[in-house]
């Protein structure tokens, strides 16, 4: 056969499979249309239609989900953002704040992503309920930060929940005990989205219901979801007719994200005349961050790019601090009225994150989710702000429990801030053991958090508790072997020390 030849039928070949492939994509998104409505005819009519909407919603994203193929970004393209793009916050703090502050203040709606139980530390119900400082949970700081504002400056700033359907419920319980708290509190919740079999690509829910076997069938798809959920309920639109003109949104379990009066400004008053649709808060990177999403300039527009979007062959360069500095705080603060245009064009564009799970029986799913950071290059006008560190202080573990309850941090109205004894600004490295994880253990092994304002390093391993006013200094390694235990004496001061077997201590 000629060389002509064999290229033609190659050619032919190669459109075989990919038309093969477009029939059974084809088949699959047939067979999971029927499922859905299968499990829609079992809705309540009072649930009919957030249902229909959740599996709409469902039924879109799968549907992207089988088109997109690999890595979603081309490496070659990826650069590093123009340097206006991303500013230095000292800079925009250097503009000061206008006299009439509170009218900007009123435009104002903070967000807070609230979908997320407290399994991870070992608690039941939300993880916004979780005790963080002085018996307040991290719901509690968060009222208090929005009361003394509004109190502050005579404004009306609401606070609005994510919730999703795993925190809901525990959520509104407890909303009670705020009713004579100056903050107006509106919640609206994420969708619920059913988990697929990673083989058969097919919801393993039957019916809508999310008790019993079903527990497991569904999912909150991530933060991304947020656009539309907001736009659904029919919140985003009771806020724009009340004149409220951008959302800062963040996790709840960041106790860095507090409403800041000069990126506000910033936001309202731009000093180019140009506002900007969608501000993302970045910091620097330290090498506990180095799988944190970063900004690039892709395509001529700024874009979040995460670790799991990254070809294999790249990971590393992503990961280098020297090429990309910066990470995402998901601090974001984005105009409304953006928002409801973008959602009505449906042109908000994210990546999917394919997230596998095992279900408790050993059930293999995927779970499709978006990230709320990825839609920024679909927004006008956006940037980037280099923030100081303080603004990201998230509490994923008891080691960053550890850190906010000590005397590193000082706590006023709802706000922590690091305490002005600490010479070094920096945080020190806590890395406590898998006996340490749930919080009720934590709290059972220190009978009073040790004093940490000079240490710059522990590592604990093992069967270890503290007594009352220990005081740790410098870098502390405390490690009890299998079967042993080490008690740290109460007042101990260990200053650059290794404990190790069942309490020897030595010098570091």
């Amino acid at each position: 056969m000629s060389k002509c030849g064999k290229d033609l039928s190659k050619a032919m070949s190669q459109d075989g499979a990919s038309q093969f492939q477009e029939v059974i994509r084809q088949e699959l998104e047939l067979s999971v249309k029927k499922e859905l409505e299968k499990i829609l005819n079992t809705a309540p009519s009072h649930e009919l239609e957030h249902t229909k909407k959740d599996l709409d919603g469902f039924r879109k994203l799968f549907h992207r989900f089988l088109q997109e193929k690999g890595p979603s970004v081309d490496w070659g393209k990826i650069q590093r953002p123009p340097e206006d793009s991303i500013q230095p916050y000292e800079k925009i703090k250097a503009r000061g704040l206008p006299d009439n502050i509170s009218s900007v203040l009123n435009k104002l709606v903070v967000v807070k992503l609230n979908g997320g139980l407290g399994t991870s530390m070992g608690c039941k119900g939300p993880k916004s309920l979780i005790g963080v400082r002085n018996e307040n949970t991290f719901l509690d700081l968060t009222v208090q930060q929005i009361e003394h504002l509004n109190k502050t400056y005579n404004t009306d700033v609401p606070l609005v929940l994510m919730n999703s359907f795993n925190t809901d419920e525990d959520t509104k319980k407890i909303l009670q005990k705020y009713s004579h708290c100056r903050v107006k509190i509106y919640t609206f919740n994420q969708s619920r989205y059913p988990r697929i079999n990673k083989e058969s690509l097919l919801p393993v829910a039957k019916d809508v219901s999310y008790s019993g076997e079903n527990t497991e069938a569904w999912y909150p798809p991530g933060h991304g979801d947020i656009y539309a959920s907001f736009y659904n309920s029919g919140l985003l639109d009771t806020l724009i007719e009340e004149g409220k003109e951008y959302i800062f949104v963040s996790n709840i379990d960041n106790l860095g994200a507090t409403v800041d009066l000069y990126i506000l400004n910033h936001l309202m008053n731009p000093p180019n005349g140009k506002r900007c649709e969608f501000v993302m808060e970045v910091t620097n990177k330290t090498r506990a961050d180095v799988k944190g999403g970063t900004l690039t300039q892709y395509e001529g527009k700024l874009r979040l790019v995460e670790i799991a979007q990254v070809p294999k062959a790249h990971v590393d360069e992503f990961k280098s601090v020297s090429k990309f500095k910066i990470f995402n705080t998901n601090n974001l603060w984005i105009s409304l009225a953006a928002v409801k245009r973008l959602q009505e064009q449906n042109s908000i564009d994210m990546e999917i994150i394919v997230n596998p799970k095992t279900l408790d029986g050993g059930l293999n799913v995927i779970q499709l989710e978006t990230a709320v950071g990825a839609a920024i290059k679909s927004f006008e006008n956006s940037l980037g702000i280099n923030v100081p560190r303080s603004r990201f202080l998230p509490v994923k573990t008891t080691s960053d429990l550890l850190l906010v309850m000590s005397n590193l941090y000082s706590l006023n109205a709802g706000s922590l801030t690091m305490s002005e004894k600490r010479e070094f600004p920096t945080v020190p490295l806590v890395k406590l053991g898998s006996s340490f994880t749930k919080v009720q253990d934590y709290l059972r092994r220190f009978e009073s958090i040790p004093d940490m304002l000079e240490l710059d390093h522990l590592t604990v391993s093992g069967d270890v508790t503290f007594g009352k006013n220990v005081s740790l200094k410098g870098t502390v390694i405390i490690i009890a072997n299998h079967g042993d235990r080490i008690d740290i004496p109460p007042g101990a001061v260990l200053e650059n020390k290794i404990v190790s077997g069942n309490l020897r201590i030595l010098d570091h």
